[in-house]
């Protein structure tokens, strides 16, 4: 986790998996062309960079802070698209249920600043009023980390089924390409 000094994202977060979703961010893109870099997150005052297990901290690490200084210090828009701002999930709609207003607040104010000081976030993808399953979405530093299901099952999963009885479990939703990369490293 790097810390410029300054606020990194205003609202919610911003999860790139690969060099490809980072066209839109002039930081993540600059981060993704330090070689040995394969994931950048960035949170409320922080980025997280996930590197290759060939790549060495020592080198990394000067890169990484120069990179996050020059842009910073270049004043550039951290989108180049406005509307690429985060994904506002866990705002509460007039349409949305109790339960679902509940599960959002939880994970809003109990859940995710737990997640974010390790690193990543959380997203919610929704819930399942017949099976009382809460799908979310591991980012950043917990993405794809073994320890996620374990945070996901015994962490989250124990405390919105306490104070949400509806709720009956957690599962992780992955996207296209992650179910891709795992199903990939199974096979191998």
């Amino acid at each position: 986790m790097f810390y410029p000094g300054k606020p990194v994202m205003e609202v919610g977060s911003a999860d790139f998996p690969n060099a490809c979703s980072a066209m839109n961010s002039p930081l993540a893109k600059s981060l993704y062309a330090i070689d040995g870099i394969t994931r950048v997150f960035f949170g409320a005052d922080f980025v997280t960079v996930t590197k290759s297990e060939e790549a060495t901290w020592d080198f990394l690490k000067p890169e990484i802070f120069a990179a996050i200084m020059d842009f910073y210090s270049l004043g550039k828009p951290l989108f180049l698209e406005t509307n690429a701002a985060a994904a506002m999930d866990t705002a509460i709609h007039e349409d949305d249920s109790e339960t679902i207003a509940m599960i959002k607040e939880l994970l809003e104010t109990r859940i995710r600043p737990a997640v974010q000081d390790d690193g990543g976030d959380i997203e919610y993808r929704g819930f399942d009023e017949e099976t009382g399953i809460v799908k979310l979405k591991m980012q950043g530093a917990c993405s794809g980390c073994p320890s996620s299901s374990v945070t996901l099952k015994s962490g989250i999963e124990n405390m919105l089924m306490h104070y949400v009885p509806e709720v009956k479990g957690v599962e992780q939703e992955l996207d296209d390409e992650e179910e891709q990369s795992t199903l990939t490293g199974q096979m191998e």
